[in-house]
C-alpha cells in the first residue's frame, strides 16, 4: 500500500512548488544550480548577467526565465 503522505510517494511534487515557499530558499544556490545557470546564461547570450550570489529560490526563478528564453525547458 502506498502512503500518499510519504515524501517519495510523489517524487516530482517539489518541482512544482513555488520557490517562495521553499524552507531553504534563502540559502545560497547549489553547485548544480550555479552550473546550469551559467550554461543557460551563456546560451542566452546573457553571461554578463550571471550572479554567483543568488539564493536557491532566486536561482530557480532565473533558471525558469532562461529556460523559457532558450527553449531548453520545453519537453
Amino acid at each position: 500500500m502506498t502512503d500518499k503522505n510519504h515524501p517519495k510517494a510523489e517524487p516530482f511534487s517539489n518541482a512544482e512548488k513555488d520557490p517562495d515557499d521553499w524552507t531553504t530558499g534563502d540559502e545560497p544556490m547549489t553547485g548544480a544550480q550555479a552550473s546550469y545557470l551559467k550554461t543557460l546564461s551563456e546560451e542566452a547570450k546573457d553571461a554578463d548577467q550571471f550572479d554567483p550570489d543568488l539564493s536557491k529560490a532566486e536561482a530557480s526563478r532565473r533558471i525558469d526565465a532562461l529556460q523559457e528564453k532558450t527553449g531548453r525547458g520545453d519537453d
